[in-house]
């Protein structure tokens, strides 16, 4: 009888610092570095104060973690003020403390990802645009020469002797830059059986080359006649089985990714705070479609499920 009642004692005592948390990063959402960490520190003491004083071992995981999390504030604020954007930033545990609360009305009704065609500008501006709604297009990429010039000898021609420090995500794979990825052999980039699979992302800093890549696609046919398609391509390129791992992104705004070659599997979540209101939804992109999503707000994964290498670019609107 006594352990039991100890252990709705403990589910108790979980539930109500679960809610104390909740209700403290309420309260921080859109204050600044240092008071965030300051009133974290001062609740962090009260969570896991001690009733008498002894240095018990979930006290010293309580300081561990506000170390932890100290080095990757001061390394997030650091980087937060260089030139650069990332679409993978923190570990998630940190993005989930310090994004600002999400309104669920972006995946309150979203069951499934639709699929359109011949979208009127009007319909997508209102529907999709800045709603947060995610949206796949197929017919956006039917005039595009990238869908048959677009390939891994293609990019390795402009890119192979390439020194730009463009913006790059070796996924695990153990590469460190495009120049290594594009020296790789030739039985791996062409996934012959038995050759070591690999999947990488990279984000385009050379004028030049844009101006090359943008000689084989343009400008979607459905965005908002004022809405501004970002210069930076974003590139994500892989074999079978591979892809991003489920994040959240943290760039200024919603994006469009073109299946140029091969198929990939999007899985979405919604934000955190929306769990209770909202479902996880999944969706295939087969080449030729593009996917439409807000990247902030929703947390996602990619897995490319066909055999041939997949390749997709796209790029954020205003």
């Amino acid at each position: 009888m006594t352990e039991k009642s100890d252990r709705v004692d403990h589910q108790r005592q979980v539930e109500t610092a679960r809610k104390d948390i909740l209700v403290i990063l309420e309260r921080i959402q859109g204050q600044g570095l240092i008071s965030r960490c300051t009133k974290l520190w001062r609740a962090s003491s009260l969570l896991c104060a001690p009733r008498k004083f002894r240095l018990a071992g979930r006290h010293l995981l309580c300081l561990g973690l506000l170390f932890y999390l100290s080095y990757y504030l001061a390394g997030d604020y650091f980087l937060a003020h260089q030139h650069q954007k990332c679409l993978v930033g923190t570990p998630n545990v940190f993005q989930r403390i310090f994004r600002p609360a999400e309104d669920c009305s972006v995946c309150q009704d979203v069951q499934q990802v639709e699929k359109l065609a011949d979208v009127e500008l009007e319909v997508f501006e209102e529907r999709y645009a800045y709603s947060g709604r995610p949206v796949v297009i197929t017919d956006a990429t039917n005039d595009w020469s990238a869908m048959k010039v677009f390939s891994f000898a293609f990019f390795k021609s402009l890119y192979e002797d390439q020194d730009a420090n463009c913006q790059f995500f070796p996924y695990k794979t153990g590469f460190h830059n495009l120049r290594e990825v594009f020296n790789m052999t030739e039985d791996r980039a062409t996934l012959r059986p038995g050759s070591q699979p690999w999947y990488v992302g990279w984000s385009n800093c050379d004028e030049n080359i844009g101006t090359v890549l943008r000689q084989h696609y343009h400008r979607p046919y459905f965005l908002p006649p004022l809405a501004e398609s970002e210069k930076t391509d974003w590139i994500f390129m892989g074999s079978s089985g591979y892809g991003a791992p489920m994040h959240v992104d943290d760039v200024e705004h919603a994006s469009w990714q073109a299946q140029i070659q091969g198929s990939k599997l999007w899985i979405l979540e919604p934000p955190r705070e929306c769990h209770y209101t909202c479902t996880r939804v999944e969706v295939i992109v087969n080449p030729g479609e593009i996917i439409i999503l807000d990247t902030n707000r929703w947390y996602h994964q990619t897995r490319i499920i066909s055999e041939e290498l997949s390749i997709t670019i796209g790029a954020e609107y205003d």
